[in-house]
């Protein structure tokens, strides 16, 4: 299933790289119709499935979908979690909820890839010679 066409593939994939400029960090997003696990429970098995556990910095954050199930969980890696405001996630996912609602589900993704990448950006600068150490592309699950 893709829920996203090629050009709204391509908008998440542009907005990852332009959040990533500023950052060390990395941002995944991962999409799939439904899981009959819990979301927070999925995306901590995607974090691991996708490598987002060996970046350098410990800077990785998933923003993980569940479609037909409204489902969204947020996670980041233990450097990220050590430094943004405790309610961080939460907020983000609100944030995304809320165009969700309004049934623009790009602009809800696109929303919560901008608010991480601030928050990396803050804590996680760039660096000289960093290296994107993980894929833009949108990760599309099973459901299993």
């Amino acid at each position: 299933m893709h829920l996203f066409n090629e050009q709204e593939q391509e908008r998440i994939r542009q907005a990852v790289a332009s959040a990533e400029r500023s950052t060390s960090g990395e941002i995944r997003i991962c999409v799939e119709k439904s899981s009959k696990h819990a979301a927070l429970d999925r995306a901590v098995q995607f974090f691991h499935k996708l490598d987002m556990h060996k970046t350098k910095r410990r800077n990785g954050v998933l923003i993980y979908l569940a479609v037909l199930d409204k489902q969204v969980a947020i996670i980041g890696d233990s450097g990220i979690n050590a430094v943004v405001p405790p309610t961080f996630w939460d907020t983000t996912k609100e944030a995304m909820v809320a165009e969700f609602k309004k049934g623009a589900m790009l602009e809800g993704v696109l929303k919560g890839i901008e608010k991480a990448g601030q928050q990396l950006k803050t804590y996680f600068p760039s660096v000289e010679n960093d290296t994107n150490e993980l894929s833009n592309d949108i990760a599309f699950g099973d459901g299993e």
